[in-house]
């Protein structure tokens, strides 16, 4: 499927142009929408699948300027080495259904990546057969199938005892920042079980959910939970293996990343988040919760050394204020900084600029 990123701008009725337009429209037919601009007025543009094959314009004047690119999952995925766009043939659209008959090429690195079971893996070393590569103690962790199992069966109610409002009503505070955003790709970013990812998806607020987390275990225990539920919309929820620090999409081309319960357990927060930053679109918006060892917690001696000892021996860190995830942000290439409190809990917002 083609992506239009210009069409030759056309007068009046000039004949040959407007033919040129209608061919370029063409093998659009399989969008629901296309979005077109102009630098003074919006205009619409509607395709139909029917056997009319016709293509319907409003708009006041009759010039039109440029159109806005349009991508789909068809152009999102991109290789962790390079980061250009992976292609593929067969299914025109990824989901955990069509994954399995799916297998993605790099023409720059000239490398494949192969479906497994339902999820995609999109890590640098997939497809390595001597190479063996470690991650962090808490990485590994919650890489074990039997976090897998336990995470939304135990693990995850825990976390009201940080403040953690519980995944409803934190499904409803994260929908209220992704507002702008509706509508378009979401990446559940270390998705776990597929909490939020799953909400996402049955939610019908986004065009696609891709849950993505380091975890095969995790992720075959997502598929097992969308599985069970029969009103579960597969064609909405693509399953990737990935390093957060080496996201496997093309730069621009996200419009919502979420992470629940999750920045604190990153390696590098920085490199993570810069990650997320190249891959979002511009106006594209980025919603976090993690905990906040502040109050009674700024009194504790040494607290700063203890997380530095935490940090190096679990890979886990503990953030220290609200400033100190503002400058997170700020520092990686986002702005509008927003945060909402209770407790140790905070879930936070940033924005990709335009």
């Amino acid at each position: 499927m083609a992506s239009i990123t210009k069409v030759t701008p056309f007068i009046g009725r000039n004949y040959h142009r407007h033919r040129e337009c209608r061919r370029i429209c063409r093998p659009l037919f399989s969008f629901s929408a296309v979005r077109l601009s102009s630098p003074s007025r919006n205009l619409k543009v509607s395709c139909s699948s029917s056997s009319s094959s016709s293509v319907a314009i409003e708009t006041t004047p009759e010039y039109i300027s440029n159109v806005e690119e349009i991508r789909t999952d068809k152009n999102i995925l991109g290789c962790p080495i390079c980061y250009d766009s992976l292609t593929w043939s067969g299914d025109s659209s990824i989901s955990i259904e069509s994954t399995p008959a799916i297998t993605l090429q790099c023409n720059t690195c000239k490398k494949s990546y192969y479906g497994k079971e339902s999820y995609f893996d999109l890590t640098v070393a997939s497809g390595s057969k001597d190479y063996v590569e470690s991650m962090p103690p808490v990485t590994e962790f919650f890489s074990a199938p039997v976090m897998s199992f336990v995470y939304e069966r135990g693990w995850r109610q825990n976390f009201g005892l940080g403040g953690y409002p519980g995944p409803d009503r934190e499904f409803e505070m994260a929908k209220d920042y992704f507002r702008p955003v509706l509508g378009g790709t979401i990446v559940d970013a270390s998705c776990g079980s597929g909490l939020f990812a799953r909400r996402f998806a049955k939610s019908g607020l986004f065009s696609l959910v891709v849950a993505l987390d380091y975890s095969g275990a995790m992720l075959r225990q997502c598929l097992e939970f969308a599985v069970e539920d029969p009103d579960f919309p597969k064609e909405k929820l693509t399953l990737v293996r990935a390093d957060i620090s080496r996201l496997p999409f093309v730069a621009g081309t996200i419009d919502a990343v979420h992470a629940g319960a999750a920045l604190h357990c990153w390696p590098s927060p920085s490199a993570a988040v810069a990650e997320i930053s190249r891959v979002l679109r511009p106006g594209g918006v980025f919603v976090a919760t993690t905990t906040i060892a502040d109050g009674p917690f700024a009194l504790l001696p040494f607290r700063s050394t203890f997380r530095e000892y935490l940090q190096q021996y679990s890979g886990s860190r503990v953030f220290l204020s609200e400033r100190e995830l503002r400058d997170l942000c700020t520092t990686c290439g986002l702005v509008d900084f927003r945060c909402t409190r209770n407790g140790l809990f905070v879930m936070i917002s940033a924005t990709k600029p335009c």
